[in-house]
């Protein structure tokens, strides 16, 4: 999954046990004197404390307790970034930076590369005493290139073993927690009672157990889950457990035996669940999710999360979200590819795309002003994917955009571009420009196109490849990126002339040429869109006719070719007048009267009003507003809008309207 930021919302659970001895190293590492200290220098970058740990020692744990303790010696805040997925590939680093800038609040241009990136980042914490918790680290080059150059700040990092290439960095190493600590941990699941009655079937468990929290957990919720159950009991039914051939690669015997206790106690159809859960991108899941996977109620799947979560089974969130623990995944996912048919899980996962994109279609809708045909579509849809007002549904996007975008990246790398992962893309799309606005989302939408064109090139789908390297010139062109514009442009014509599309193919035309004006050379953009008139003129489309005689007009006027220009001014006030367009003519008016052709100029306006009178008696259309000064149609340049070729009423953006 993506580096998922929660910097609200940490980690919400049972009371933090024991490691008092490495809670105090910690403290005092802070405070050690480092390399360059030592050699009389100031430390140019952030300090970096390292915990390291296997899966279920509670590396993680320890390194959230540590940052509460600390958080009000950095005022300025505190930030959290995991930085591998829940199957232990590093998560790359550009995503990581960009979100953690977003956190930030710092805007970045829409595909910025890594270095712009982590230069923006370093910026923006320069001179602050923030406080960085880096979990699952996968090697000293992810926490390298983020390191601020912030000598105040602070970085915990939380990895398997040492980050060796991050200089001036001792790592505290976990192992078991003390006898005491266990006790302690175990009883906050299981209760006092049963344990204070017992002390040495107790201690018995905690040496079954390893002194691993992770396993500790697991063993205390299956006691809280049995009353009449003692612990001697489960200590004989965790060492009854035969050993596998794979506990060692589960994160060790200890929690092996544990999830085992735990997993195989559960009803079938809690299992069930539980072991769908990994197919939600990182085990980030709400409700909605759950209920889609398993195909349950929305209520009975909060009822088994919240069952889980008492359990140690789920790790609770804020925002009633919850995540699946990174030790447990792994052995989740060899139950699911033990127990579940191949097209069982497929179906499991193409009910949460459908889920996903009918909430996307939901959020879009709720931004709509009441009583507007949009709301009622809301109003008819079922309660649990409703929003009670567009500012409800923008809080659900922002919320879950993290888990959204890993959502639709998955299907998408998953399915190719077949309709639900195009449905999914365009939902997404639309949600967040409605929302945000087109220039606040571009980052968002960048990366989603760049998506859709990697794989469409590994898939051979040229017109999708055609329609993602338009969408991305468009987010580049806005960037102020214009030459790296023009080369998507161009080799999105030749991806639609490969896949003889005639769409693409004119947009892509349209879209040099308009590039080509962008940069002064009339006569380059000339040419491009005359070629791309000529098959607007194939095609019969008189809105994308009109607007392209028009633009030709304006750069050939640039040029001094007066002649062509007025032909090209009076070829568009027809189409206009043709299509129903009464302010594409009054334009046409104007700019003939500026080229020397008064006599057109007032033959094109007394037509436009004429068309405007029939309009106002047919349909209540108001008055015709005067012309547009420069002569020039706006060449939109939003993803997934009528961008740089008009002709707004067809898609360019490669993906399907979610409904």
């Amino acid at each position: 999954m993506r580096a998922v930021l929660f910097a609200a919302a940490a980690s919400v659970g049972r009371g933090f046990a024991g490691r008092r001895r490495e809670l105090l190293a910690l403290r005092a590492d802070i405070d050690r004197a480092g390399l360059d200290t030592l050699a009389g220098r100031k430390a140019p970058r952030s300090r970096v404390l390292l915990i390291a740990g296997r899966p279920g020692s509670g590396r993680t744990a320890l390194a959230e307790e540590l940052v509460r303790r600390l958080a009000d010696d950095y005022p300025d805040g505190t930030l959290r970034a995991r930085l591998a997925t829940s199957g232990g590939d590093p998560v790359p680093i550009e995503r990581i930076a960009r979100e953690l800038l977003a956190v930030l609040g710092v805007a970045v241009p829409a595909g910025a590369d890594e270095d712009e990136l982590c230069e923006a980042l370093r910026d923006a914490l320069a001179g602050k005493r923030a406080l960085l918790l880096f979990d699952d680290a996968t090697g000293a080059e992810q926490v390298g290139a983020l390191l601020p150059d912030a000598p105040d700040s602070l970085v915990v990092a939380v990895s398997r073993g040492p980050l060796t290439g991050v200089p001036d960095v001792r790592p505290c190493t976990l192992g078991g927690l003390d006898v005491s600590a266990a006790i302690g941990l175990l009883a906050q699941y299981a209760g006092t009672t049963r344990i204070t009655c017992d002390p040495v079937a107790a201690q018995s468990l905690v040496e079954e157990c390893g002194g691993q929290p992770a396993a500790l957990v697991l063993v205390g919720g299956w006691l809280a889950a049995r009353p009449q159950s003692s612990v001697a009991d489960a200590v004989r039914r965790l060492s009854e457990l035969p050993p596998t051939a794979a506990d060692q690669d589960r994160g060790g015997r200890p929690l092996a035996r544990a999830f085992r206790l735990a997993y195989e106690a559960l009803p079938p159809a809690a299992a069930r669940l539980l072991r769908l859960l990994v197919l939600a991108p990182g085990g980030w899941v709400d409700a909605q999710i759950a209920s889609a996977l398993a195909g349950c109620s929305v209520a009975d799947a909060e009822a088994a999360l919240e069952g889980f979560v008492a359990h140690g089974l789920l790790r609770p969130l804020a925002e009633r979200r919850y995540q699946v623990p990174g030790c447990l995944d792994p052995m989740l996912r060899a139950a699911l590819r033990a127990t579940e048919r191949p097209a069982e899980v497929e179906l499991a996962g193409a009910r949460m795309l459908e889920r996903t994109v009918r909430q996307l279609h939901a959020c879009r809708l709720a931004a709509q002003p009441p009583g507007s045909p949009a709301r009622e579509k809301l109003a008819a849809m079922p309660r649990p994917l409703r929003f009670t007002s567009s500012g409800a549904a923008s809080v659900w996007l922002e919320s879950r955009l993290p888990v959204l975008l890993e959502i639709a990246r998955l299907a998408v790398e998953d399915g190719g571009l077949d309709t639900l992962a195009r449905r999914l893309v365009a939902g997404l799309t639309h949600a967040l420009g409605t929302h945000r606005g087109a220039e606040a989302a571009a980052p968002e939408l960048y990366g989603l196109h760049r998506l859709v064109l990697d794989v469409a090139r590994r898939r051979d789908l040229p017109v999708e490849e055609a329609a993602a390297l338009l969408n991305l010139g468009d987010l580049d062109a806005r960037a102020g990126r214009v030459e790296e514009a023009l080369v998507r442009y161009k080799h999105a014509l030749e991806a639609a002339r490969d896949a003889g599309d005639p769409y693409t193919t004119g947009r892509s035309l349209e879209s040099i040429g308009g590039t080509y004006e962008d940069l002064g050379d009339w006569h380059r953009a000339a040419d491009w869109y005359g070629r791309a008139l000529q098959l607007r003129l194939s095609r019969g489309d008189r809105i994308g006719e009109a607007l392209l005689y028009e633009r030709l007009g304006t750069v050939q006027a640039r040029t001094g070719q007066w002649g062509e220009a007025l032909r090209a001014w009076r070829a568009a006030g027809a189409a206009f007048r043709r299509a129903g367009n009464p302010q594409g003519a009054l334009r046409a008016a104007d700019a003939l009267d500026r080229l020397g052709d008064p006599a057109a100029a007032d033959a094109h306006r007394r037509a436009a009003r004429r068309l405007a009178a029939r309009q106002r008696g047919g349909s209540g259309v108001g008055g015709v507003q005067g012309g547009s000064g420069a002569g020039e149609a706006q060449r939109g340049s939003g993803a997934g809008e009528a961008q740089r070729g008009g002709g707004g009423s067809e898609r360019a953006d490669g993906v399907e309207e979610a409904e």
